[in-house]
């Protein structure tokens, strides 16, 4: 759990191996619920090697001075994240 904003990551290790490598992220909202999209990579232990550049919108409530998870949406591709890109501009037009 975090206590500021900037501190939250989704690297995550496991026996000193880093699965998911946080490459940035943009904080959307702050607040109670504040919102965040990062970029990613997965390990991928079969290749021994990063994969392809993932994206993943996740928001997280304040509660008991911590941000804690609520929900994620994970955009599993650069063309699925063109595609919502597109709409969105589309929309905000």
């Amino acid at each position: 759990m975090s206590k500021t904003v900037d501190d939250i990551t989704i690297n995550y290790e496991e026996e000193g191996l880093l699965l998911v490598k946080e490459i940035d992220k943009k904080i959307l909202s702050k607040g109670a619920w504040t919102t965040i999209i990062f970029q990613y990579q997965n390990w991928n232990r079969a290749k021994g090697e990063y994969g392809k550049d993932m994206f993943t919108i996740r928001r997280y409530q304040k509660r008991d001075g911590e941000y804690i998870p609520k929900s994620k949406f994970n955009i599993s591709s650069v063309e699925q994240a063109k595609k919502i890109i597109e709409a969105l501009q589309e929309w905000v037009a």
